[in-house]
Parts: C-alpha cells; structure tokens; sequence
C-alpha cells in the first residue's frame, strides 16, 4: 500500500552533517505516522526519530537529540531527516518505516524502506 525510498546517505566526516529523504507512494501519505530507524551488522535495528501523520509531534532517540531533526511535508510526499553534528557511532543503514498506527520502538513498522549507507568518518 505503501513504497519508501530512502536517498540522501554517503560520507561524511565527523561533526559535518547529512539530510536523509524518503520519498512515499501509494496509500495517502498523510495518513500515516512516519520515522527512522539504523542497523549496523551483527545488531537489531534502532529507533532513530519518528513523527506523527500531522508533523504536530515528534519524538527522537537519546542518542541523537539535540542533534537530528526529523520533519515531513506532507503535498511532497516526503519525510526528512537532518543529522547534524554526525559521530563516528552514527554510522548505519538508515531505514524510512511507515506505519498508520504509530512508530514505536520496538514495534516493527508496516513498511520499511531499502535502506540508505550514511558513513562517518574520524
């Protein structure tokens, strides 16, 4: 019902920063609540920041608030994710998610994304 894609990851040097866009098709966009999660090999998948269907609330991660910014127009189909102040330990896979209840940690979204590299180097 849902497509994600996920386009923005790539390298960059400690402390610089990286906008991460997820481009949405199919069921109405705006129906559903949208975030992001990361995964590195050999761990679970993390709960990065997710926003709800309005972009009225917003709820981030500890160990990148303060730092990352998600953030979504709802006419472009589209759900952002501005990581400033990048770290080392920011290095992951970055996955869109969609869900039309909620994003929670710990519960697996509806639709995930393909998955975007970002890399930070020291």
């Amino acid at each position: 019902q849902v497509q994600l894609v996920e386009s923005g990851g790539g390298l960059v040097q400690a402390g610089g920063s990286l906008r991460l866009s997820c481009a949405a098709s199919g069921r109405t966009f705006s129906n559903y609540a949208m975030g992001w999660f990361r995964q590195v090999p050999g761990k679970e998948r993390d709960f990065v920041a997710a926003i709800s269907w309005s972009g009225g609330k917003t709820y981030d991660a500890d160990s990148v608030k303060g730092r990352f910014t998600i953030s979504r127009d709802n006419a472009k189909n589209t759900v952002y994710l501005q990581m400033n102040s990048l770290k080392p330990e920011d290095t992951a896979v970055y996955y869109c998610a969609a869900d039309f209840r909620s994003i929670i940690p710990g519960r697996s979204p509806i639709h995930w994304g393909q998955g975007t590299q970002v890399t930070v180097s020291s």
